[in-house]
């Protein structure tokens, strides 16, 4: 039986090393998702069984009687190790089904893993009293000492077991899968088979064969551990082979330990014959002659995984190349997180661009954009600084991408294959921007000539309908005067003028909105905020009377110098505080307020309305759009234009409360008032 023992202790100390391997790597590369968690856990009490039955055979070759203390504890995490076994390996095989997509009913898992992991707990907390009272425990078959009820609970599992990789090999995606699975599937009949026999129908009649046979089932979750170290390693299965550096120092270090365990079994089996020192130097110095072709074999498989993560750089480099020559900015941003997330198969990764980029990027798609596409500066200096990869070449620093791996660390190779993406990120945002740039100077370009042709056509127009309007209106203003003028007539006549008044009006914002404000040379437009929206609110107070809406003002104290032209800015509040008080009733109140704040003016224009319809927001600053009966639709899109002329921002917002309301936020760029009295002295 001298043989059974050392199989035991080669076997028990493989298969601790195996759960060990594991659960490292499963830390070093766990993907979000309940099937790692559930390997993991099932690896633990795989790892609770081996190590508690090596830690009870060393005991018994060690102190022949083991310590009380030593032999209580070894039966508890066995136990426990056991009793965890059947409703984790039913969990696993129900996780990996639901990620395959052939398992829908929640329930019925739910079901089936509540009785098993009911049944478990249950035979754990009775059983354990019993086995640590009366000693009665037997290390070489410990399922038969936790009685029939376990070994049917067992038996039951490693069946269904079975069923799941019989369905797995059937929906197998290729051929190395397939016929891990149906080995898998031959490891769980073999298993399902030797606990009937052992532990049920208890066929061995000799207790040696039970023995071995029990020696046997306790090897046997090894095998399929080792295939699929070669199953990730080869195939990437389970997405963790991308990282092969973590496989080959994971691997190497449990080879290295595996191999300092059998020196020491073999110092102690020689011991007779020579000194444990003395053997244990030659077992070491025999690996001597295998150190130079190891290395060897490491270096070319080290070398190849770098010119693979380097040509994946490379074909993602040219990908990012290609998208950069859309110049879209916030689109590349986005792009590259999101390839780069599924590449490397990252948890996320995203670029927080910094110094000149950063100054560009909101110049060219806006604040709003800015804060969707990329984010906090902030956010680069905080979290685990090794997940962060500078963008840059030389000192110039021009932003970080922000990595986070679905395990706890990256190896070696995925971090050379990020700072070698970051050092080509430059040279797409580069291209990005000046395309962009481009574009926004063609479209700029295009946009003032369709401008000027619109300011013609407006030009004649008013020049053709204007002058006849006029000669018609002090005509019927005439007729007006006249006392003979029949009630009749004067009613139809003042309606006619007041048409009259309503299309002047409507000539006249067509030719605002077809007039852009000019900017540019060495004067630049400044104005002061609270004295225009006073001038405005002089001119509209009366209407508002009229209308019986009361207007609330919030104005700064003392003035607030604006970058912008005072008609520009005049234009912005009046259209929005008409178009404020045109959506309200009588009874209702408009609010109108500035404020000055981090180098900038808010106008806000809000009011208790019905709000701006669903169907209506996307359309809702486009020119000659309106829901007005009587309007032209360029109000809104007269103050987009000033905004936009002047680099500033508009935000809206509706309903605010109860369904009602509307918010309109115009951010202008301030001056200081030194740069406002050069500009003075300039004019």
């Amino acid at each position: 039986m001298e043989s059974l023992v050392y199989i035991r202790l080669i076997g028990l100390t493989a298969g601790t090393l195996a759960q060990l391997f594991w659960m490292v790597v499963i830390l070093g590369y766990r993907r979000q998702r309940n099937f790692e968690r559930v390997f993991f856990f099932l690896c633990l009490a795989l790892f609770l069984f081996y190590s508690g039955s090596l830690l009870a055979l060393n005991a018994q070759i060690h102190y022949g009687v083991p310590p009380v203390g030593l032999r209580e504890f070894a039966i508890t995490i066995i136990t426990v190790g056991l009793c965890l076994v059947p409703g984790l390996l039913m969990h696993l095989h129900m996780e990996f089904a639901e990620t395959r997509g052939l398992l829908r009913n929640k329930r019925w898992k739910y079901a089936v893993l509540l009785f098993f992991y009911g049944a478990s707990l249950h035979l754990a907390i009775r059983l354990f009293p019993i086995h640590i009272t009366t000693g009665t425990f037997d290390f070489m078959l410990p399922a038969k000492s936790l009685g029939e009820d376990f070994s049917h609970v067992y038996a039951y599992s490693l069946l269904w077991c079975a069923i799941w990789e019989f369905r797995f090999c059937r929906n197998a995606p290729n051929q190395p899968e397939r016929r891990f699975y149906g080995f898998l599937m031959v490891v769980f009949g073999a298993a399902f088979l030797m606990v009937v026999s052992l532990h049920v129908l208890h066929v061995p009649g000799s207790p040696a064969a039970a023995q071995e046979l029990g020696v046997a089932l306790a090897m046997l979750p090894v095998a399929p551990l080792g295939a699929l170290i070669y199953l990730v390693w080869r195939h990437n299965f389970l997405q963790i082979g991308r990282q092969k550096n973590l496989i080959y120092a994971v691997s190497a270090t449990f080879l290295a330990l595996l191999y300092l365990s059998l020196v020491r079994r073999v110092s102690g089996w020689l011991e007779p014959v020579l000194p444990p020192e003395a053997s244990a130097s030659i077992l070491l110095f025999v690996l001597v002659p295998f150190i130079e072709p190891l290395q060897r074999t490491l270096g070319r498989r080290l070398e190849a995984t770098a010119h693979r993560e380097l040509d994946r750089v490379q074909r993602l480099s040219g990908e990012i190349q290609q998208e950069a020559k859309q110049g879209d900015v916030a689109a590349l941003v986005k792009f590259i997180e999101r390839r780069t997330t599924e590449e490397f198969e990252l948890g996320s990764a995203r670029v927080v661009l910094t110094g000149p980029y950063r100054e560009r990027a909101l110049d060219l798609t806006g604040a709003a954009l800015n804060a969707a596409n990329f984010g906090d500066i902030g956010v680069a200096n905080a979290g685990n600084s090794s997940n962060r990869f500078r963008i840059g070449r030389g000192d110039q620093t021009d932003g970080f991408l922000l990595v986070q791996p679905h395990g706890a660390f990256l190896s070696g190779e995925t971090t050379a294959a990020f700072e070698f993406l970051c050092e080509q990120l430059p040279n797409a945002l580069e291209l990005c921007l000046l395309i962009e740039e481009k574009l926004r100077l063609e479209r700029e370009l295009a946009e003032r000539e369709r401008l000027a042709v619109l300011g013609q056509m407006a030009a004649s127009i008013s020049h053709n309908l204007k002058n006849p309007l006029g000669s018609i209106k002090t005509i019927l203003q005439v007729q007006m005067e006249n006392p003979d003028l029949p009630p009749s007539m004067r009613a139809e006549t003042k309606m006619v003028l007041d048409e009259i008044g309503r299309l002047s009006a409507k000539l006249s914002q067509l030719l605002q909105f077809s007039r852009p404000s000019v900017r540019g040379g060495t004067v630049e437009a400044t104005c002061d905020a609270r004295m225009v929206i006073e001038e405005v609110l002089g001119v509209l107070r009366h209407e508002a009377e009229r209308r019986g809406i009361v207007l609330e003002i919030q104005l700064p104290e003392t003035g607030v110098k604006l970058a912008a032209g005072a008609e520009a800015v005049g234009d912005v509040v009046s259209n929005l505080l008409v178009n404020a008080l045109e959506a309200t009733t009588s009874g209702a109140h408009v609010r109108v307020s500035a404020a000055a704040s981090n180098g900038e003016c808010v106008l806000t224009v809000e009011d208790d309305g019905t709000g701006i319809a669903p169907a209506a927001r996307e359309k809702l600053l486009q020119p000659f759009f309106t829901t007005k009966v009587h309007g032209t639709g360029l109000g809104l899109a007269i103050v987009a234009r000033r905004v936009a002329e002047f680099h500033g921002r508009l935000d809206w917002e509706s309903p605010l409360r109860d369904g009602r309301g509307t918010r309109f936020r115009v951010s202008l760029p301030s001056r200081s008032d030194e740069a406002a009295k050069k500009v003075t002295r300039q004019r």
